[in-house]
């Protein structure tokens, strides 16, 4: 019996226009100690995609995170022009984990410093690393079916063949002939694609060149580049697997630009909420709540929850991507240097009617939000993307620990915020000092979880202040919204009253209010939506992950 892979992540990484590197500076502000961040591990069925770019060029790198006998993998992406073996070769794993981890939401944590303490002699000059000019953006074999094979080499374990096609009936029928299992009613779906003078990119494995850990066959990741005049996302194939809900995490790098989606709503995620401390232990379940909620009141949207510059972060829940891993990732096949590179992380959830084209990408302007440290009354600024002249967006949400030593002094000074007590200021965009201890995203030295704590089910009773973007009352906690896409891997749910809800509906305006913010630095302490949750990816949105059956003679 055929066993398909369980999950592909995809990373498509996007490298565009050139722009010099930044200095860095000792930092007045404080830049925060990490917790553990947002990465895919939070989301059932996830599909994560890096894309690099440079005028009409793109590299596409791609993950197989196949579970199964290798003979069984196999895995079609629609291509726009035939790859030759140059195009193509294959990644070190590590190098995904390196771009989710930086780009992913994160949880930052605040320590009022002693009022007692005399402030610090002002600095005269605070520099971040910031970009400093933005850019602008074969031979037939398959009889009368109409398939022509174009290209066909052997890259590390995979088996690589390039299609073309005259009829995507000739395709499907094709396809099945040299023994891959396709799911039923893929033929629709590549009709568009055959239509279009798409080519397709084929690759299964050679077992006997396959890596086992453990018993297990680890597939070496994918990088392929190729020249189209549209920047585009191929993901219409992969609703063919689509059990469910589905995320799509879409990773972009461009010199000096951002990116959004052209085809679809855009929104960007709600940032700098001051939470509470117990936030820390269902921070994954909490950050899905935000994220659902935006998408319920921004309907049909892709949400932007990451824009910075790729060498540097604040804070850094891992170190940034140096020019080496920028390399990697496909500047090598671009002009210019490994530098300036701007990383995006864009989302998109979506159930079996949620995908009807492609995602077709376009430059957009810099913003701001998720920075600064909290002000004389323990707030955040920037609490959504504000245009500005450089892109430092991140999806941030801060735990404050008010000072609650003895105060000897006439005059405090309340109100001033930095790391833990008796511990250095840490130097501005330095890797995060909790990075080196032991512990998957959790703060070191922090308590163990509650035994038998109840799942974040309310996004208000976890927040210090309302957040009217998304109808969240501060104390309240919200009726599920009637948009509401569901969790990633199951089904939408009931427009239903959320357990401990009460009566009122997220929208309600009769809940005390809560303090208002205005403030902040570049600056934080972090915990990602991981929650602690183990979860298989989903199937590639990018490739039809098929089962191979091995061809017998």
């Amino acid at each position: 019996m055929l066993r398909f892979g369980k999950t592909l992540q995809a990373l498509l990484v996007l490298g565009g226009a050139l722009g010099a590197v930044g200095v860095t500076g000792v930092a007045h502000a404080f830049c925060g100690f990490y917790v553990s961040g947002a990465d895919a591990s939070l989301y059932a069925n996830a599909t994560m995609v890096v894309m690099m770019r440079d005028g009409n060029h793109t590299v596409l790198s791609m993950q197989n995170n196949y579970q199964g006998p290798p003979e069984d993998f196999a895995m079609v992406v629609p291509v726009p022009v035939v790859l030759q073996e140059d195009n193509v070769q294959t990644l070190p794993r590590e190098i995904f984990d390196r771009v989710d981890s930086l780009a992913a939401p994160r949880l930052v944590e605040y320590w009022e410093t002693d009022p007692c303490q005399p402030p610090a002699p002002p600095m005269g000059i605070r520099m971040r690393a910031m970009p400093m000019a933005a850019m602008a953006e074969g031979a037939s074999g398959a009889g009368d079916l109409g398939v022509t094979v174009e290209a066909e080499f052997s890259v590390a374990e995979y088996d690589i063949v390039i299609l073309s096609a005259r009829d995507s009936d000739g395709l499907d029928t094709w396809l099945r002939q040299q023994h891959y299992n396709i799911p039923e009613g893929a033929e629709p779906v590549l009709r568009p694609y055959v239509e279009a003078g798409t080519k397709f990119f084929v690759a299964k494995v050679d077992a006997e060149r396959v890596t086992f850990v453990d018993g297990r066959a680890v597939l070496s990741p994918l990088r392929f580049d190729y020249d189209a005049a549209e920047f585009s996302l191929p993901v219409r194939l992969g609703l063919l697997n689509s059990g469910g809900q589905q995320d799509l995490l879409v990773h972009i790098l461009a010199r000096g630009q951002r990116y959004e989606v052209a085809n679809y709503e855009n929104a960007t995620i709600p940032t700098n909420l001051v939470v509470k401390d117990e936030t820390r232990w269902g921070f994954g379940e909490f950050y899905d709540l935000i994220f659902r909620r935006t998408v319920a009141h921004n309907p049909r949207s892709v949400v932007t929850e990451y824009s910075w510059d790729a060498s540097s972060c604040d804070p850094c829940p891992v170190p940034a991507l140096d020019a080496q891993e920028i390399t990697t990732l496909g500047a090598d096949v671009l002009q210019g240097q490994a530098y300036g590179f701007v990383l995006t992380r864009l989302h998109y959830r979506y159930g079996p009617d949620g995908l009807g084209e492609d995602l077709v990408f376009r430059a957009a302007p810099p913003i701001v939000g998720g920075r600064g440290t909290p002000n004389a009354d323990g707030a955040f600024a920037e609490e959504g993307a504000e245009a500005g002249s450089y892109n430092n967006f991140q999806g941030r949400y801060g735990i404050l620990h008010p000072w609650e030593g003895e105060i000897s002094c006439a005059e405090p000074l309340r109100g001033r915020w930095g790391g833990p007590p008796g511990q250095p200021m840490p130097v501005w965009g330095a890797p995060n000092p909790l990075l080196r201890g032991e512990g998957a995203g959790e703060a070191v030295g922090a308590p163990e979880r509650p035994a038998g704590l109840a799942a974040v089910s309310s996004i208000g009773m976890l927040v210090a202040e309302d957040i009217p973007a998304i109808g969240v009352v501060a104390g309240r906690s919200e009726a599920v919204h009637t948009n509401d896409p569901g969790p990633a891997g199951g089904a939408p749910p009931a427009a239903a009253v959320l357990p401990g809800s009460g009566s009122g509906s997220g929208g309600g305006r009769d809940a005390p209010p809560a303090a208002r913010s205005d403030g902040g630095c570049a600056s934080c302490a972090v915990s990602g939506p991981g929650g602690g949750a183990t979860a298989f990816l989903a199937f590639a949105l990018l490739a039809l992950s098929l089962g191979w059956r091995r061809f017998r003679r």
